[in-house]
């Protein structure tokens, strides 16, 4: 017997598991095949635009700013609008998101784009969100060259890019829409879930932004 069958036997021992393991492996198949999903709460349950108010309206209580725009043409001017009101430089990181190839950069003639995932060096970063979950103005963001992680956590200022189509009421539909997305089996290596700036209150219960992230998170919507 090797070791591994021998710790195997001692896990089965004190589940007081005994005999084949048949029942429990199909039971296992059978959850990751049909995806049963919690309760879901009635604040969730809205229409679109309800939706959408929603999630704008819980962002803005985390401490992220929001802005909407109506075509992804008018995202540049949005960012630097964003850099120019906090006094910032007038350059930006960014992935290879194909969504944002055309958001008016070339409109924005003194904005420096950096391509690439963020070395620590950036005071700005943009990325495109998969979705929006209304319920806690969360964004979901996957991993991956179009939107590196590292955007998401090492620049002071992350703002991030998100179609009003892909606002969800709760975390399930966000869960069903990646299933839907991606298939199972080629999931991204990360799916980070970001609610407002970054924050501590571990010293002293002194709430710190950029504690462990970004100090501010500036949403644009996209309708």
């Amino acid at each position: 017997m090797s070791g591994r069958d021998t710790v195997l036997g001692k896990i089965r021992a004190s589940m007081r598991v005994s005999g084949p393991d048949a029942e429990r492996k199909a039971a296992v198949a059978s959850r990751l095949r049909d995806t049963p999903t919690g309760v879901i709460p009635a604040r969730a349950d809205l229409p679109a635009a309800g939706q959408q108010e929603l999630f704008c309206a819980m962002a803005a209580q985390f401490g992220a700013s929001v802005a909407r725009v109506n075509d992804y043409r008018e995202v540049a001017a949005e960012v630097s609008a964003y850099l120019r009101a906090h006094n910032l430089p007038a350059e930006i990181r960014i992935g290879a998101d194909p969504r944002l190839k055309d958001a008016g950069w070339d409109l924005e003639k003194n904005l420096e784009l950096r391509h690439g995932a963020s070395d620590g060096g950036d005071l700005a970063g943009v990325s495109h969100a998969m979705a929006g979950i209304a319920e806690t103005g969360t964004l979901a963001l996957l991993s991956g060259p179009d939107n590196p992680t590292t955007i998401n956590f090492l620049p002071e200022h992350h703002i991030v890019v998100l179609r009003e189509s892909d606002i969800k009421g709760d975390m399930e539909s966000v869960w069903a829409m990646l299933r839907e997305q991606k298939g199972k089996g080629v999931m991204p290596r990360a799916l980070n879930l970001v609610t407002g700036p970054s924050r501590s209150g571990d010293i002293e219960q002194t709430i710190i932004l950029g504690a462990h992230g970004p100090r501010a998170l500036h949403i644009v919507v996209v309708a």
